[in-house]
């Protein structure tokens, strides 16, 4: 017991290791553009593979008869979405295109919050006995990287749709002549407000759903050490029932963060969208 705590690591060393990603090199400063996750992009790409097989069986097998429960949820999934987009988005043709891409955000970002469901140390564990990686994280939204991209393909999409709807030079004239006038003199103001919403929108769409992610990933990581504290000490018992029920709480209120997160960053991508279509 004695040598099993001497070469356990500490709380701190345990916590660090969790949150470091695999990454193509260290990073040397604060900000460095040349760093790449690898953790976050294969997990990112596999369930996003992993989203568009289930629709995409989905399809296939739906039948105009009696649904399967699988079909069922599905359908009722896609008119919720598809709602969502018509109250929203009230432009038919731009729908085309928006209402399948909210529902792949929304199916993509549950599977990517879900990953947060699973035990702390499980992937990382099969991942020391199989592959070896150093590192090894397993929620991709729990990686700022990943959730400012999304955003930031969010903000390239209103970019698009303020181009398409009212066409170069009339979203050139609206950047200069709302919110405050159409006047000469109020012109660097307009557009000063104009790129100070657009980044604050990005930014906070992208920031929310980082740190929700990141705070329920840390809060199972604190659940998981006061069950390794009890491993190590036998006299602990009130740890492991404190393990046991704040890891089934938490547990159970999680799904329900993953799931309104998904839907948030769904429908701040239709409000966006939307808001392109509006002219001030």
């Amino acid at each position: 017991m004695a040598s099993a705590g001497a070469n356990a690591p500490s709380a701190g060393e345990y916590i660090s290791h969790h949150l470091h990603h695999l990454q193509n090199h260290h990073q040397t400063g604060p900000v460095d553009f040349s760093v790449i996750n690898l953790d976050s992009i294969f997990f990112s790409v596999v369930l996003g593979v992993l989203g568009c097989w289930l629709l995409w069986l989905a399809a296939r097998k739906a039948t105009s008869g009696r649904p399967g429960r699988f079909q069922a949820a599905v359908e009722i999934l896609v008119e919720m979405v598809d709602s969502q987009a018509k109250g929203i988005v009230h432009n038919a043709q731009s729908r085309k295109l928006v209402a399948p891409l909210a529902l792949t955000v929304f199916v993509w970002i549950f599977l990517m919050n879900f990953m947060d469901m699973l035990p702390v140390d499980i992937l990382p564990w099969i991942n020391d006995k199989t592959i070896g990686l150093p590192y090894l994280r397993v929620v991709p939204t729990a990686d700022l990287s990943i959730t400012m991209g999304l955003s930031v393909g969010v903000l390239i999409l209103c970019l698009f749709y303020n181009v398409k709807i009212k066409g170069l030079g009339g979203w050139v004239h609206e950047l200069f002549a709302a919110p405050f006038g159409d006047k000469w003199f109020l012109y660097p103001f307009n557009f000063a407000m104009q790129i100070i919403e657009f980044v604050a929108k990005t930014v906070s769409h992208g920031m929310r759903l980082f740190g929700n992610m990141y705070a329920g990933e840390l809060i199972f990581m604190l659940i998981a050490l006061m069950g390794g504290a009890f491993a190590l000490n036998a006299t602990g018992i009130a740890l492991f029932l404190g393990h046991i029920v704040a890891g089934t709480v938490w547990t159970i209120f999680h799904i329900l963060i993953i799931t309104l997160q998904a839907f948030v960053f769904m429908m701040l991508t239709l409000v966006y969208i939307g808001q392109a279509h509006d002219a001030h």
